[in-house]
């Protein structure tokens, strides 16, 4: 390192473009592409039944029975898909549910509470607007129409019209969209189920107990889960229950969380003795430990959400979108308080009550909670709400039929055209602000940007310095940064001065511009399963220049580790869902580069020399300090 570089000041850090892979963009990416083709299957449902209507009622009409036994179910083809299909897509919004309550925001109460009320009160106004039409009128019950977005419509619009929008939108969206399909269930349990058969009932009832006997017994076996979910769908189906449900209940039970370090080693092992001899035992052997390694919701989501977004809903759609359109039917249904409830229900109502509600919730708190992104960003948010379209399809089968269920349809249609309007025409506005005033209605104030979005977990996350100091500095880093390389120095001269502060590395790997530095990461997860994280840590920032395989492997001999274990690892990139976790935390928090600090939660600016770091880290003790003292 040369004396200049030595000399100049220590605030400069390399871009990140934010191109790596996470199961949150993922999952993101998944609903967006999912969105196009539902949107291909509304159109064609559409276009197929003003060219020819009575093939499309004929063909979803066709009854489909299977018997066993002389025991069975007989549904329209129509009745499969709602019914049926549909459950694995609530299975998935029951996973998604749990994956955000076990490892997202919503295992954080602070977080939770603002999109939890923000989506209530979206569903409260929009169904409020719909009983002002409808009020002293039979079509009143189909007030639920009005509740629920539609989550890959909305998450795919926010890709479209705002491609640059920090990730923290799409998370408070994911939030509130899958709060208002949780209460949407609800309602269509409760509300939209008429003439119920108790004992039916009943029987769905112990057979949910056997699910939830068979999982605290630590029963992984998937068959049995398929087995009794299917059993207790004909019982609820046979009780007049809407069975959608047990998707969502299933899915609700499957529980979140990273690889735990026992595992992957009791994974490795036995993989080590099927390579030592390979025969069909080991090998099964080794499926199940690596199968027991991952978390059941990750790989159920992988295996099911793609199959959801792509085939099942799209499916929903055409056989449900369809409606028969010329011009008394549309002066008809625009006259009609069906119609015009759900149009502005959702055009005005989800805005409204998303907006008012987020906005009140930050007054009675006083800023302590607030959203994650500006105002401009969070109304953006509430017109995309308003796109109601496969459980408000789904509501409207349930409550209508005839030329009710036509006019609540294309209230449905006409209000995601009406809402992605809206959308547009509010970010082309915002666009057109000055940069300064752009920046502040999209991304909000300074103060939710530099809070560190996941807390440290010492369970966790990889720490120096005592568990229990008050002041922690994270530092989200690359290991072949030159910046980060800089600041290395910085930060074991900072851990020298001050015995009373932890530091926490957090990986954010910069792939497109370090070829080496995603496998410098997993070589540093692969020493941590060895209990050398810190060792490896070491010796990668020392050597920045020489981070290829063959380099790792001589670290790793110096370090003394098992040679075999860490070149599989590395082999098996072992340690890719752990760095992929940091990438996710890295954009919720806002990071734009590395290096990047925060202490104690708050994001450190400007200059990492050990002089403004010490300075920071002394205001934060201070400031916990004087917490400390006024709790007690």
């Amino acid at each position: 390192m040369t004396t200049e570089a030595q000399a100049a000041p220590l605030s400069e850090r390399t871009a990140w473009s934010r191109n790596l892979q996470t199961p949150l963009r993922e999952f993101v990416r998944t609903e967006t592409g999912g969105a196009a083709v539902l949107l291909a299957a509304a159109i064609a449902a559409l276009v197929w039944v003003n060219v020819d209507a009575s093939s499309y009622d004929s063909v979803w009409r066709t009854t489909l029975s299977i018997e066993v036994g002389g025991i069975g179910v007989s549904l329209g083809l129509r009745e499969w898909v709602n019914s049926g299909l549909m459950t694995f897509f609530f299975f998935v919004v029951g996973l998604e549910a749990r994956r955000e309550f076990d490892l997202g925001e919503l295992r954080e109460r602070r977080r939770f509470a603002l999109p939890l009320l923000a989506g209530i009160g979206g569903m409260a106004v929009a169904v409020a607007i719909y009983l002002l039409f409808n009020v002293g009128r039979s079509s009143v019950h189909g007030w639920g129409i009005a509740m629920s977005t539609d989550t890959a419509f909305a998450l795919g619009l926010l890709a479209v019209v705002g491609p640059r929008f920090p990730e923290r939108l799409r998370a408070f969206m994911l939030t509130v969209v899958v709060v208002d399909d949780l209460l949407a269930l609800g309602v269509i349990a409760t509300v939209y189920t008429d003439d119920v058969t108790v004992s039916a009932l009943l029987v769905a009832v112990a057979l949910f107990g056997a699910v939830l006997l068979a999982k605290a017994l630590g029963i992984r076996r998937g068959l049995l889960y398929l087995a009794l979910g299917a059993t207790i769908w004909v019982a609820l189906l046979e009780s007049g229950v809407e069975p959608v449900v047990v998707g969502l209940a299933m899915g609700l039970l499957v529980y979140a969380y990273p690889a735990a370090r026992s595992d992957l080693e009791r994974a490795s092992e036995r993989f080590r003795r099927f390579r030592e001899q390979p025969t069909p035992e080991l090998a099964r052997s080794a499926r199940e430990g690596l199968s027991a390694a991952l978390s059941p919701n990750e790989r159920l989501q992988l295996l099911y959400h793609p199959w959801t977004s792509y085939l099942i809903v799209p499916l929903f759609a055409l056989a449900n979108a369809g409606i028969v359109i010329d011009g008394g039917f549309l002066r008809r249904a625009f006259s009609s308080p069906i119609t015009l409830g759900i149009l502005v229900g959702y055009v005005a109502g989800k805005p409204i009550g998303i907006l008012g509600s987020s906005w009140l919730l930050t007054r009675l708190s006083r800023g302590r909670l607030r959203p994650p992104v500006g105002w401009a960003a969070v109304a953006g948010g509430g017109t995309i709400a308003g796109i109601g379209f496969t459980v408000s399809l789904l509501i409207a089968t349930l409550a209508f039929d005839g030329s009710q269920l036509e006019e609540a349809k294309l209230g449905i249609l006409s209000a995601a055209l009406g809402a992605s309007v809206l959308t547009w025409l509010l970010f082309r506005a915002t666009a057109l602000l000055p940069r300064r005033l752009r920046i502040r209605a999209l991304l909000g104030t300074a103060e939710p940007l530099v809070d560190l979005y996941i807390d440290v977990d010492p369970e966790r996350d990889h720490i120096r310095g005592p568990l229990d100091a008050p002041v922690t500095v994270v530092e989200y880093g690359d290991f072949e940064c030159p910046y980060c390389g800089r600041a290395e120095p910085v930060m074991r001269e900072l851990l020298r001065d001050f015995g009373d502060v932890r530091y926490v590395w957090r990986h954010l790997p910069l792939n497109d511009v370090h070829p080496n530095t995603q496998l410098a990461a997993e070589a540093a997860e692969a020493a941590a399963d060895q209990g050398a994280f810190w060792e490896m840590y070491d010796l990668l920032l020392e050597h920045q220049d020489a981070l290829r395989p063959g380099d790792l492997m001589d670290y790793a001999e110096q370090l003394g580790l098992d040679a075999e274990r860490f070149a599989k690892a590395l082999r098996e990139h072992t340690g890719a869902s752990r760095i992929a976790e940091d990438v996710d935390s890295a954009d919720l928090s806002g990071v734009s580069g590395t290096p990047t600090f925060f202490v104690n939660g708050r994001r450190h600016y400007g200059a990492y020399d050990i002089a403004t770091l010490s300075a920071a880290v002394r205001a934060a003790g201070a400031r916990a300090t004087l917490a400390k003292v006024t709790t007690d």
